[in-house]
């Protein structure tokens, strides 16, 4: 008893201590344990990330080739196709042949009127071909950078990634084909019109220009920005989006349309890819 009373306040103070140091431990063991959880699920995303771009860039190029191979290549025979039934060079210039030898006053007042047309109908077709080539080809690109971002999506996604948004379903084969085909809506349903917008701007520009004029290289670019400036100068913005697709996603012309046994779902998804699509063009 003698023992404990002269050293109670040691044994208090030493089993404070221990028990202090032992609580301090477990917090440290605690704390060095989350740690290390974090740490390993830090690592696991990391892993998962890098199989992710590795998936994207793989799906990336191969819907960059299939949209150079074959889409691309594909949309351009069919816009030559188009192009040449609505803006027809050959039977002027058969005409042409056929008054040539001619030397009447109707055949003379017929050749000019017949080069006239011949002259506004050659800068419309190359006008229109050139705005064509590019404008396509801009879509083609923002087509292939949509996907790619949502192929980033439904991949992180699959794999169960918490860098994953909260961006509707993935996107499936058949929204991707639908999507990638809506390239054709302007040589299939916004021709015509764009034609019709053409051949007014360049009658504009060309009037008083003679095809026997001597033009420069320079004089030609010039006479091209003015038409292209004069074509491009809507009464709305961005009305040459509506050449290039359809101002509802959903009421596309396109003979590859949705079958009427297709699913909302997948309807919807186009539609938000059309969508999006549209809002890149817009800015």
């Amino acid at each position: 008893m003698d023992f404990w009373r002269r050293h109670r306040r040691k044994i208090f103070v030493s089993c404070g201590v221990l028990g202090g140091g032992y609580f301090l431990y477990k917090l440290y063991d605690a704390h060095r344990q989350r740690l290390a959880m974090i740490e390993s699920e830090l690592a696991n995303e990391r892993e998962k990330d890098e199989i992710i771009k590795r998936q994207l860039l793989r799906h990336f190029m191969n819907i960059q080739r299939i949209a150079d191979s074959t889409t691309l290549p594909h949309t351009i025979q069919l816009l030559h196709t188009r192009l040449t039934d609505e803006v027809d060079l050959t039977s002027l210039k058969d005409r042409l042949i056929q008054v040539k030898g001619q030397s009447s006053s109707v055949s003379t007042s017929e050749k000019l009127e017949l080069w006239e047309r011949l002259k506004i109908q050659s800068f419309t077709r190359i006008i229109l071909s050139l705005w064509a080539l590019t404008t396509l080809s801009l879509y083609v690109r923002v087509q292939v950078n949509i996907l790619g971002r949502h192929l980033y999506i439904d991949t992180a996604r699959g794999l169960g990634s918490f860098l994953t948004p909260d961006d509707g379903s993935a996107v499936e084969s058949n929204d991707e084909q639908q999507f990638l085909e809506s390239i054709d809506f302007l040589s299939i349903s916004g021709l015509r019109a764009l034609v019709t917008k053409v051949h007014a701007a360049v009658t504009e520009i060309m009037d008083g220009k003679q095809l026997q004029d001597h033009f420069t290289p320079q004089v030609l670019r010039e006479t091209f920005l003015q038409i292209c400036e004069q074509f491009m100068s809507p009464a709305t913005p961005h009305e040459w989006i509506h050449f290039l697709m359809p101002t509802e996603a959903g009421s596309s012309d396109l003979t590859n349309t949705s079958t009427n046994s297709q699913m909302s779902q997948d309807e919807s998804k186009f539609n938000q890819l059309m969508s999006e699509t549209r809002a890149v063009l817009s800015r």
